[in-house]
């Protein structure tokens, strides 16, 4: 996707920020609409179906969560969560509703930027080991298609976000080695880990009983202390058809 193309809507009650923020991102070559009410935003977003939306946590009308939450089952898009709080539980809310990423206020336009690239370029992500002609990888019951960007458990359908999705095939693809959080930051969002963002974490916990690992004593997708995560090919393997 040309970069020209890119949409983006901003839902922020601050006109001000918001129309600073339209300014620096269409100068950049973004086209970018803005929304700040709410109430309203859910139907802008479901209607408009833009690239990406910049979503402010507070907002007059409807928070931030709600929207995120109603959205989601028909908004494939990615959604950066806006938010003036430092709180890891808001962010962590905000990832549990269907939000791609998170950035807090008072944030740098050169930063916002980076990141909505980083986000938007995620759908072909560079991995770390040379997988990228792999289109569909099958584990047992478990079935995972690049192409497509589906997921399969039993032949029945998976319900991920595209962030998840992202996350599982990056794993998947590389069965059988550890992945740092470093290199998995690396190849989703192009940035390297703070060694303090939560994100990955959530994620993982969200896909682990969706693909039908146990997230108290998970097997297939298994935490390695101090070095990162590891799917496991062995124990999907033996996971009943």
């Amino acid at each position: 996707m040309e970069q020209e193309a890119w949409q983006i809507l901003i839902v922020e009650d601050d006109e001000r920020l918001a129309e600073l923020t339209r300014e620096y991102l269409e100068s950049n070559g973004l086209r970018v609409s803005v929304e700040s009410d709410g109430a309203k935003a859910t139907a802008r977003i479901i209607a408009e179906q833009p690239d990406l939306v910049i979503l402010d946590l507070m907002l007059p009308g409807e928070d931030g969560l709600t929207i995120c939450r109603k959205v989601r089952e028909r908004y494939d898009g990615v959604i950066l969560m806006l938010t003036a709080r430092t709180d890891d539980m808001d962010q962590v809310q905000g990832l549990d509703m269907g939000a791609d990423d998170y950035v807090c206020k008072p944030v740098r336009p050169r930063l916002l930027l980076a990141r909505i690239q980083a986000l938007l370029r995620r759908s072909e992500p560079v991995l770390p080991v040379a997988v990228e002609n792999q289109r569909r990888l099958q584990f047992g019951p478990l079935v995972v298609d690049n192409a497509l960007r589906e997921a399969w458990l039993h032949e029945g359908s998976i319900e991920l976000t595209s962030a998840e999705f992202d996350l599982l095939w990056l794993l998947v693809a590389n069965a059988g080695r550890i992945l740092s959080r470093e290199e998995i930051f690396i190849a989703l969002r192009g940035i390297g880990y703070d060694g303090q963002d939560r994100s990955i974490d959530v994620r993982i916990s969200r896909i682990r009983p969706k693909i039908g690992d146990d997230p108290i004593h998970p097997r297939l997708i298994k935490t390695i202390r101090s070095k990162g995560y590891l799917f496991v090919p062995e124990a999907a393997a033996d996971m009943p058809l």
